[in-house]
């Protein structure tokens, strides 16, 4: 399946990279996929194979031990990876977004300190933000950080954290009352970092358990109570003096974050056109394969430039992040358009495959269930929209 989803003038490291992806997703995701989702199972080979080949470390700049590699490439790598599994990409995702927010805001020892195990997935990063009351509207956090002698007090309740009980470090945005004139800048970030499991993980922190989801089965998504959880000054991303511009610093990791979900929506499209052109020349109806009725071949061909029109935003948006240019509308195009393509040619690959798309023997089923997620996950297509729309009403300002 060569022709979709093809992006010109990579590097020839890059298409290695690709290329090896690709061959462990084939080899080592589909072969055992229906299985590990069917029992909820943590892919714990398919992760130690990630990190032999260093896809922890993807970004991490080569000085911290990483590869040093952009976020098209990264991008890239997700794409293939959600081609597999989207659940696979979700364990690397968010332990991204954390090593991004070290290098381009953390202070000179933070970075020292965890990059290099970050780099070798030794210690992986989860990102919280959300709380049971909160979705989108992050001014409405209560969780608060309390000064409490040369530290600080955290106390207050985390919702839907990819990675929870896996990740030894957190970054937590919470309430800091500083006394600035806008909300946004009474928030802070803080690097929590805490044991792997289950349970009271730090004292004042704990992970309750695994949420149950209807699809992205295996990766653990859970809670985070912080309940008079004691932490430094220099715990603030950053350092001290970064306090009150949590907001700011999260707001640019969700930006690589949303490319990140445009990516994985795009392999999951890429798959489930693969399933369904593929069924298509098998499955016969009135004495031919059903893809030679036009009925099918408009859907096949609907399905495959949306794939196409998803995979070329995702990379524009991707590429100029890495440019050091502004995304912000780009990138919620790229989600925007990539997570509703998704559930579209999924529903269509779905309907393809008839009444086997119903039975969980069929690999359609599980992107049945696993698409819906990206419409939500890091801002739903409102959201999107509204980041879209004010961008375009500020530069085109009557």
């Amino acid at each position: 399946m060569a022709r979709l989803a093809q992006t010109a003038d990579l590097s020839d490291i890059q298409k290695e990279i690709l290329s090896t992806v690709r061959d462990f997703v084939d080899k080592e995701i589909l072969p055992h996929v229906h299985d590990l989702e069917a029992a909820d199972e943590y892919p714990e080979q398919i992760v130690a194979g990630m990190a032999e080949m260093g896809l922890f470390g993807l970004t991490i700049s080569e000085e911290y031990g990483g590869l040093g590699e952009s976020l098209l490439t990264y991008a890239l790598v997700v794409e293939q990876i959600a081609r597999g599994w989207m659940s696979i990409s979700g364990v690397i995702n968010t332990h991204f977004i954390v090593a991004y927010l070290l290098a381009q805001h953390g202070s000179e020892e933070q970075k020292q300190r965890l990059l290099p195990k970050m780099a070798t997935g030794e210690v992986r990063g989860a990102f919280s933000m959300s709380e049971p009351d909160v979705g989108s509207d992050v001014a409405a956090i209560k969780t608060r950080a309390v000064a409490d002698g040369d530290g600080f007090r955290l106390d207050g309740q985390k919702m839907w954290l990819t990675n929870g009980a896996r990740s030894k470090v957190v970054a937590t945005l919470v309430k800091d009352e500083l006394g600035a004139d806008s909300v946004y800048r009474n928030m802070t970030t803080f690097l929590i970092e805490k044991e792997a499991g289950f349970g009271e993980t730090r004292p004042g922190l704990t992970i309750p358990g695994k949420l149950d989801k209807m699809g992205y089965k295996g990766v653990e998504t859970t809670e985070m109570i912080l309940d008079g959880c004691s932490v430094a000054a220099g715990d603030v991303l950053g350092g001290p003096e970064q306090r009150g511009r949590g907001f700011y610093q999260m707001m640019d990791g969700i930006e690589v974050g949303r490319v990140n979900v445009a990516a994985r929506a795009c392999g999951i499209s890429l798959r489930a056109f693969e399933l369904a052109v593929d069924y298509a020349q098998q499955r016969k109806a009135f004495g031919k394969p059903i893809a030679e009725h036009q009925a099918i071949a408009f859907k096949l061909a609907e399905m495959a430039t949306k794939v196409e029109a998803a995979h070329l935003m995702m990379v524009n948006a991707a590429r100029l992040k890495d440019a050091g240019q502004r995304n912000d509308v780009e990138a919620g195009m790229a989600k925007l358009l990539a997570s509703e393509y998704c559930a579209e040619v999924t529903s269509e690959a779905f309907r393809i495959h008839g009444g086997y798309g119903y039975s969980k023997e069929y690999e359609i089923e599980r992107l049945m269930r696993e698409a819906p997620f990206l419409l939500i996950g890091e801002g739903t297509s409102e959201i999107q929209k509204t980041i879209i729309s004010r961008g375009l009403l500020k530069e085109y300002r009557a």
